[in-house]
Formats: structure tokens, C-alpha cells, sequence
């Protein structure tokens, strides 16, 4: 008789890679319309003005200008300026 069990698939040894979120434009650099700001997971950060925010939460420039982030009543905003 065998003393050991069949060894089947291991189960939850899956790790993915990094999904590439956070700041990508810092405040006091220079934005181009079009330029993603930050990749975000939900609304961590508001869009203020001279920035739209995609269906992924991404936050991009529509303006030309200098990145600032800002709060407001706790939350973050970032506008292009």
C-alpha cells in the first residue's frame, strides 16, 4: 500500500503582476492634453480643473498646464492649472 497521497494541482499558488497604478504626473510638472495624471482603483483622487476622469477612475489632462493636487473638505482633488 502507498503511504502518501496522489499530489494533485496545487491550489492558490497563482500570483499576478502589478496592475501599474498611482501618481504618473506629480504636482509642479508639465501636462499635455491627453496625458494620464493618475491610474487609480475607484476615486481616490477628484478630478478639479483641466482634468476629466475616465470609466476606470483614470484621471487625465484635457488642458495644458502644471500639475496640483489639492484638498477640499477631505478629499483630493488634482487640477492641471
Amino acid at each position: 500500500m502507498a503511504h502518501k497521497k496522489a499530489g494533485g494541482a496545487v491550489t492558490k499558488n497563482r500570483d499576478t503582476g502589478g496592475k501599474r497604478l498611482g501618481v504618473k504626473i506629480y504636482g509642479g510638472q508639465k501636462a499635455q492634453p491627453g496625458n494620464i495624471i493618475i491610474r487609480q482603483r475607484g476615486t481616490k483622487f477628484f478630478p478639479g480643473i483641466g482634468v476629466k476622469i475616465g470609466r476606470d477612475h483614470t484621471i487625465f489632462a484635457i488642458a495644458e498646464g502644471i500639475v496640483k493636487f489639492r484638498q477640499k473638505i477631505g478629499k483630493k482633488f488634482v487640477e492641471v492649472v
